[in-house]
């Protein structure tokens, strides 16, 4: 850089609070005469003026001019209406009131001086009142700057997209991805619902009686597809796969079940191959006692599930019900069930506790056949000491089947007397 550089950006902080746009432009074309050859570039780096205005300042300081006093004193005021407006407004509004010589209205024009219409335009095809109306040019495309200046094109307004980008910012616009807050229709006693599974977990687990959280995972495509996530690997070599997303429907597909002990924090999954039914989560629970809970609750005399309001175990499914008798008949211990309201399946102690570390685990890897699927979720675990088993269920189970009259009456369920069709009791024929 220029040796003299120094000294020049000092003088130029000095000299620039006190100077007019056009005293400013002369300085600093003084500057630049000053160092010569590259002098535009250098002073350029130094104040943040455009060449073109040094440039400028540079041919007025080449122009002789000899029109006399009157007529450069009269370049050089303020028009006398403008000279009134600097000096009758607040000072706090007017940084500094001889800084702008240029006459009122100068400059360039804004798109909103020539067609002042566009920004109403604009408004209305993005206003939540109306740009859900099928006739609307933007309901059906994605509302980004082009496509919105194609829109406003259609109504006869040529604007840019980077000048429709700024002048949303200025009417509080911005980019935003959706955000997960509507959980539907609230029930008036979820909150009940919820201290009331609190208090009988709580029970349960003094009592050393198992408490259990169960669900059925998304399903999932077996193949070399893209798994969402990502995973550290060698620079440049990243894992290949399928180019599309398109699985065949005939593909087979892995069915996670899973059972979480809420008080011992482990995890147990079975990958069911065919269909997910009432008779499969049932038999992934009794699965799940025989080889853990009766050896971990050896003196249990009741189960409590904790289950979502809807799917395979929903609470108004009776072959649900039918199958967990099947299970209590076989080993002879009362089950108490309580469902979590309707849309509220999120509160769920299996999604955060054991779902969400097995989507963690594996994410990144191609789901590539059932024992791939079975060795990253067994391989799960966490810093505060989840362990997870995983095991297959390549049982066949049929679907669309119906109960007798006699078949539901069979079902010897008691129901708890708050929101009896939410909590209810399983016993022993």
């Amino acid at each position: 850089m220029d040796p003299r550089a120094n000294e020049i950006a000092a003088r130029f902080k000095q000299m620039a609070p006190h100077l007019d746009e056009r005293s400013l432009r002369l300085f600093v074309a003084a500057e630049a005469n000053t160092v010569g050859r590259g002098g535009v570039t250098l002073l350029h780096s130094i104040t943040g003026l455009a060449r073109s205005t040094i440039q400028r300042g540079q041919e007025e300081l080449a122009t002789k001019v000899n029109k006399g006093e009157d007529q450069r004193a009269a370049y050089l005021e303020p028009p006398p209406q403008e000279l009134d407006e600097m000096f009758h407004k607040d000072p706090k509004d007017v940084k500094n009131p001889i800084a702008r010589i240029r006459k009122s209205g100068g400059g360039r024009k804004t798109k909103e001086h020539h067609s002042p219409d566009w920004v109403r335009a604009l408004e209305k095809l993005l206003d939540p009142e109306t740009r859900g109306d099928p006739e609307s040019t933007l309901r059906w495309t994605i509302k980004s700057t082009n496509t919105i200046s194609e829109a406003l094109a259609t109504q006869g307004f040529k604007i840019s997209p980077a000048t429709i980008g700024r002048k949303l910012k200025q009417i509080g616009f911005s980019l935003q991805s959706n955000k997960k807050t509507l959980a539907g229709s609230s029930h008036p006693d979820r909150n009940a619902q919820f201290e009331y599974i609190n208090t009988k977990s709580s029970e349960f687990i003094d009592q050393n009686n198992p408490v259990i959280s169960v669900d059925t995972k998304k399903k999932e495509v077996l193949g070399n597809y893209k798994n969402p996530g990502q995973k550290w690997e060698l620079t440049g070599s990243p894992t290949k796969v399928n180019d599309h997303d398109f699985p065949s429907p005939n593909l087979p597909r892995a069915l996670p079940f899973g059972i979480y002990d809420v008080d011992k924090n482990i995890g147990h999954v079975v990958i069911g191959t065919d269909h997910d039914t009432s008779e499969f989560a049932a038999n992934s629970i009794y699965g799940w006692w025989q080889k853990y809970g009766n050896s971990l609750y050896k003196n249990a005399t009741k189960i409590l599930i904790t289950a979502d309001c809807g799917g395979s175990n929903g609470y108004r499914i009776n072959l649900w019900k039918y199958s967990v008798q099947n299970i209590v008949d076989k080993i002879k211990i009362p089950i108490h069930i309580c469902h979590f309201p309707p849309g509220t399946s999120k509160w769920n102690k299996i999604e955060h506790k054991l779902f969400s570390f097995i989507s963690s685990n594996w994410r990144g890897e191609p789901l590539i056949d059932y024992e791939t699927v079975v060795k990253l979720i067994s391989s799960t675990k966490t810093s505060t000491g989840l362990v997870v088993s995983c095991v297959l269920d390549y049982s066949t189970y049929q679907t669309g089947i119906k109960l007798t009259k006699e078949q539901i009456s069979s079902i010897n369920l008691i129901r708890e007397d708050f929101h009896g069709e939410w909590n209810y009791i399983i016993v022993p024929h």
